[in-house]
């Protein structure tokens, strides 16, 4: 029997996990960087000590953020120990990337409906659920029918950053729009039926589980792409949800018409979000719950863009 080429063997690794398509193209990505900056040498004949002066060159040479050198060493540590099954003998401790704290940019909320006002269509409706419910992107482009909860007001979360389930608020003043949406997502969805497609991508546990549901209105995409795509992993021909790069397009056109004099992304409307949350005076417990922060101390960041500060303090200028 032929043996696997090394990327293969990680890529079947992944798919067997259930990790996410994304983690896929990362990890294989570093893994070859990896490979490449050692001369094309096996990762067997390599270990720790080769590993710290790969991330070190990532830090020192090419000036990468933490996060990156992080993401690195994550695949590379996926790949001894899940793929090759080599045990790493000796704490790796390259030089750490340099850590800056930034502090996000945030709309004021006449800014924010100055941008939403310049939005249409579908874009409108997935910025305005970013802005009024506090999601990442990639939560909101993958909602499913089931995750909308218009009775209660609550938008469910499945698997979010760190895996996690939580529930945030789904904006009355988006609802009629959004259903609208749906209405029409319908009719797309009953066509592809007819025409012999309408499944839909299940993570593997609940396709095993549910059989069926790919092919059940509750599971579809909120936001499905206009065309029908292959699956890279299945070959299945499928409707997938939108992809991010038509809304980065879409909202940077419309900060530009709405003459916002700010680097604005789909992202900022969180930040604005819990700005504008904490401003109102809501808990910092509570924003700490909607956005999914696992600590408070990462929502602890949106007190130093406040418009008044993190303690109201008033400039001496401003004193009467």
């Amino acid at each position: 029997m032929t043996k696997k080429k090394l990327l293969d063997q990680v890529r079947n690794t992944i798919r067997r996990k259930n990790y996410a398509y994304r983690t896929e193209q990362a990890y294989t990505s570093w893994i070859k960087r990896f490979v490449l900056f050692h001369d094309k040498r096996h990762p067997q004949e390599l270990g720790a000590v080769e590993i710290e002066s790969f991330l070190t060159h990532l830090a020192v040479e090419l000036e990468v953020s933490p996060s990156t050198q992080n993401q690195a060493l994550a695949a590379l540590q996926f790949l001894y120990r899940e793929v090759l099954h080599l045990p790493l003998d000796q704490d790796i401790l390259p030089v750490p990337a340099k850590r800056t704290k930034h502090l996000p940019v945030v709309l004021s909320q006449q800014e924010a409906r100055a941008v939403l006002s310049e939005l249409h269509g579908v874009f409108l409706i997935i910025a305005q659920l970013l802005y009024g419910s506090g999601l990442r992107v990639t939560e909101c482009l993958t909602l499913r029918v089931q995750d909308l909860d218009f009775d209660r007001g609550e938008i469910t979360v499945r698997s979010g950053k760190g895996a996690k389930d939580r529930r945030t608020i789904l904006p009355a003043a988006v609802t009629p729009s959004l259903k609208d949406h749906l209405e029409r997502v319908q009719m797309t969805f009953q066509q592809d039926l007819k025409d012999g497609y309408g499944s839909v991508y299940l993570p593997r546990g609940l396709s095993r589980k549910y059989p069926r549901a790919n092919r059940e209105w509750i599971w579809q995409y909120i936001f499905p792409a206009p065309n029908l795509s292959r699956d890279p992993r299945s070959g299945t021909i499928r409707r997938h949800h939108l992809h991010p790069c038509g809304l980065r397009r879409a909202v940077w056109d419309a900060t530009r018409k709405s003459g916002v004099q700010k680097h604005v992304t789909p992202h900022i409307f969180r930040h604005s979000f819990a700005t504008h949350l904490l401003e109102n005076g809501y808990d910092i417990r509570t924003v700490q719950e909607l956005l999914g922060h696992a600590d408070v101390s990462t929502t602890m960041i949106y007190t130093h863009v406040l418009n008044k500060g993190g303690r109201a303090v008033q400039s001496p200028l401003d004193q009467t």
